[in-house]
């Protein structure tokens, strides 16, 4: 049975959650602890923020964002439109199930819609499970590993259009 992923916007109500999942080790292996979940961050146009949720329960975090929003962004040379993703899964007994590559086969299915002609991601090198879920939902690397203002990247994207 195909599961079905509801994707709605983070609200304020969802900021004690956020935290909590934050404190995951599996969460700050990869994300820290210094990205904020506050009204300056929901305020900021050039990303949209959801909560993820798989038969009722929230269980991730994800967010996509114009790749244009910052004059160096290692994804700013990709064409107009582009939109680029992040995301975690929060609660331990969620990891492992192929909720990842899922729900972010999911969400890309909306961005394409929209017409995002191009969805980028940025993993860390070392992070073989995102990556492995990235492969698995269509992404491909776009060249070497570096070190960017965000940390150190693998930049990997996927074209809209027939695979």
């Amino acid at each position: 049975m195909t599961k079905v992923y509801d994707f709605r916007r983070v609200t304020r109500a969802d900021y004690d959650m956020l935290a909590e999942w934050r404190k995951e080790q599996h969460v700050v292996e990869w994300w820290g602890t210094s990205e904020p979940h506050d009204d300056t961050a929901l305020a900021d146009a050039r990303v949209a923020r959801w909560i993820v949720s798989c038969e009722g329960r929230p269980f991730a975090y994800m967010q996509d964002y114009t790749v244009h929003g910052w004059p160096d962004h290692p994804c700013a040379h990709l064409p107009a439109g582009s939109r680029g993703i992040d995301q975690f899964i929060g609660p331990p007994d969620m990891l492992g199930r192929g909720h990842g590559t899922a729900f972010i086969a999911a969400r890309i299915a909306s961005l394409v819609s929209e017409g995002a002609p191009v969805i980028a991601v940025d993993p860390h090198p070392d992070n073989a499970r995102a990556i492995a879920s990235y492969r698995k939902a269509g992404f491909a690397v776009e060249g070497p590993a570096r070190d960017t203002q965000w940390g150190r990247i693998l930049p990997m994207v996927m074209q809209a259009g027939p695979r």
